[in-house]
């Protein structure tokens, strides 16, 4: 483990910590949750380790499922109705969803089975490196975000207080490589965010116990094809022949950066750019191979890249723009054209978000934790919640089990975030439940 790239975890951790010794949970429910959550800490662990000893790369479908399968007993025991959606239709393993009746708020808790780490991956079991610190593919993205919020929902059981509140889990089996078609793959999940209230997301995040997230930014693909006419390289530029397809692309990049850049937390990224005479491009992954000479001018361009924005607003808007820099001013004897394949939708910044995190950081500062900010949009990657917020009054993620390395062969997770986590977790659904 490369631990010097841990120590701002390790550092934000201890800081946390240190405030632990006022706490002051408002009332006896809040103190009873606290002790649940505490008593389970060791069979959380255990349990964190068997799972994360499941190879479940998304696309090993049948690991993802065994997973599910551990999992589907723990909710079950919790009074929870389990259905496993199968992913067939869309290329994937499927996805559980856990629902439970109640009679309060409705609340949306958003985690995945999946990992990063398919089985010819070096990473492949739990390593405890000490105390605090644990080793293994998903420990904190997000395996251990699952156990999070399985444990929070446990101890609102114990203490007779779950009933005050109705809640969905919805646990994709493909969040680290969306089945297609996407709207299938997510279809479930947007469902169920349109019966619920509250959607909150169990991920890492910024794996700092000082924030969360209230803001994510879409994932749009989007790729560029310039087509040009092929002479003897001797002939470029002449009236004729015109400037090539590098060149009418060279106008295209520099278009993008000169007139579409500059608003904030709008980012779009060129990740492959190729020309020749002859190329064969793939999406997926993602590649070209090239054959040409230096004494043909290329007939062929292409770009392929990626676009993130705050809103939906800020994502036509950019959209319109590249569209205008691609189709107007083409070099001579160039033509181009640029299509766009949407991933992940924005976590718009709202109001709701906002107050929701108002309650998770008065929860924080009650349990001795201290505040919570939000997290920088720049810094806070795509998540399914996304898929979820649009369509409840609030939304936050980021409130799973802390780590670092993520997508890494040195992810680890923090084993101290979990008793901060799940407290704040457990504390912040009671809150919700008597609103």
């Amino acid at each position: 483990m490369q631990f010097v790239r841990t120590a701002p975890l390790l550092a934000a951790v201890a800081a946390v910590c240190c405030f632990s010794a006022g706490a002051a949970p408002r009332d006896g429910k809040e103190k009873a949750l606290v002790r649940y959550v505490d008593a389970g800490e060791q069979a959380s662990i255990a349990l964190l380790e068997e799972i994360v000893n499941v190879n479940s790369g998304t696309m090993n479908f049948a690991g993802v499922r065994k997973v599910g399968d551990m999992l589907r007993p723990r909710f079950e025991a919790l009074g929870f109705k389990v259905t496993w959606v199968d992913g067939t239709p869309f290329g994937r393993a499927g996805h559980l969803i856990a629902t439970r009746a109640g009679r309060g708020p409705h609340v949306l808790l958003i985690g995945h089975l999946d990992t990063v780490f398919e089985p010819d991956h070096p990473l492949q079991k739990w390593q405890r490196v000490d105390a605090n610190i644990a080793r293994g593919p998903g420990t904190s993205d997000m395996k251990g975000g699952v156990i999070v919020g399985l444990a929070a929902l446990d101890a609102l059981r114990q203490a007779k207080l779950l009933d005050s509140l109705q809640v969905t889990v919805v646990l994709h089996g493909d969040e680290e490589d969306s089945g297609r078609p996407l709207d299938l793959a997510r279809r479930d999940l947007i469902e169920a965010a349109k019966a619920a209230d509250i959607a909150i997301g169990l991920e890492n995040a910024a794996n700092d116990p000082k924030t969360a997230v209230t803001a994510r930014r879409s994932s749009t693909g989007w790729v560029v094809k310039v087509s040009a006419k092929s002479e003897h390289s001797s002939q470029i530029f002449a009236d004729d022949v015109g400037a090539g397809a590098a060149y009418e692309m060279g106008r295209i990049l520099n278009g993008f950066y000169q007139e579409v850049r500059g608003a904030e937390f709008v980012t779009f990224n060129p990740g492959l750019v190729a020309s020749s005479t002859q190329i064969n491009f793939k999406r997926e992954p993602l590649g070209a191979t090239l054959s040409g000479k230096n004494n043909i001018i290329a007939p062929q361009a292409i770009m392929s890249g990626d676009l993130r924005t705050l809103t939906a607003q800020e994502l036509e808007e950019t959209r319109a723009k590249m569209r205008k820099v691609v189709e107007n001013g083409n070099l001579p004897h160039t033509s181009a054209e640029i299509s766009f394949t949407d991933s992940y939708p924005p976590m718009a910044p709202t109001e709701g978000n906002r107050k929701l995190l108002s309650i998770y950081d008065g929860v924080s500062k009650d349990l001795g934790f201290g505040p919570v900010t939000a997290v920088n949009p720049r810094n806070a990657g795509a998540a399914d919640i996304s898929f979820a917020a649009d369509h409840v009054e609030m939304a936050i993620d980021g409130l799973g089990l802390l780590g670092g390395m993520s997508h890494t062969p040195d992810e680890f997770a923090d084993l101290r975030t979990y008793k901060i986590q799940t407290q704040r977790l457990a504390v912040l659904l009671y809150r919700l439940g008597k609103k």
